[in-house]
């Protein structure tokens, strides 16, 4: 099932456009990745695909519903937002922060009940980070905060998840962790789509890629079919070679 559409879309600011006649289409279990360089538009359109900016024109749908019909808290049950991982101030626990994605389904100033406890415990568990739980959040790995973020968007119950650079600033290690969640994700049948200045990500970990450059789609496709050395030059500016073995291929600038 399509769980995300944007059709002739029209994005940025009042006053000034960003993007324009842009469409996409997101279905269940399928990994669709925004690459661009810094000021292409990225997360104008994320934030546009989330509610939070309204279109400047074209229409954004959810699981088939107009996007400007559901309400904030509709729209959390359907579609959560993974944010780039920072320090924090606040020395909230783990938990804590996870169960503010509950908010959706027990109300803003509703006391986390039993199950929205069993809720956010379970989805700790299944990132590996359950002893984590009572650790104040400014004092775990920024890989580990990511997997926090990840956890809080998973109690929200949602059919699809959008990520910001969920590896920015992290070592490689944990843009391993990240990013092999993003493929248990999709396994489980929910839709994702992550933006990232990597197209080596796009193209081991999702299904389908949108080249955004200046607001404007370069290309869309499957991954195979759309990431290739002469695109990818013409998204960055700069010339890139594509190097192969074993069965794995990567993109390199030259």
């Amino acid at each position: 099932m399509t769980l995300l559409t944007a059709t002739g879309l029209a994005f940025g600011y009042r006053g000034r456009a960003i993007g324009r006649g842009l469409d996409l289409a997101v279905a269940g279990g399928e990994v669709l990745a925004l690459l661009g360089p810094n000021g292409g538009g990225k997360t104008t359109l994320l934030r546009t695909l989330l509610g939070l900016l309204p279109p400047l024109a074209g229409t954004v749908a959810v699981a088939g519903h107009p996007l400007e019909r559901l309400s904030a808290r509709e729209r959390a049950r359907l579609v959560a937002a993974v944010p780039q991982a920072a320090g924090g101030a606040f020395a909230f626990t783990a938990l804590a922060v996870v169960l503010m994605g509950r908010t959706s389904r027990s109300g803003l100033f509703a006391a986390p009940s039993r199950g929205d406890h069993r809720a956010a415990a379970a989805a700790l568990d299944r990132l590996g980070i359950g002893h984590l739980a009572a650790r104040p959040v400014n004092r775990i790995s920024g890989g580990e905060r990511q997997l926090v973020l990840i956890a809080r968007a998973l109690v929200q119950e949602p059919r699809l998840i959008v990520l910001d650079e969920p590896t920015a600033s992290l070592d490689f290690g944990n843009q391993g962790l990240v990013m092999r969640e993003i493929t248990r994700l999709r396994d489980a049948g929910l839709g994702v789509v992550f933006t990232t200045h990597d197209p080596n990500q796009a193209a081991r970990y999702a299904d389908r890629a949108l080249l955004l450059r200046a607001g404007r789609t370069l290309a869309q496709g499957p991954v195979g079919e759309v990431l290739d050395p002469a695109r990818l030059g013409a998204l960055y500016g700069a010339p890139v070679i594509e190097v192969r073995g074993d069965g794995a291929r990567a993109f390199l600038p030259a």
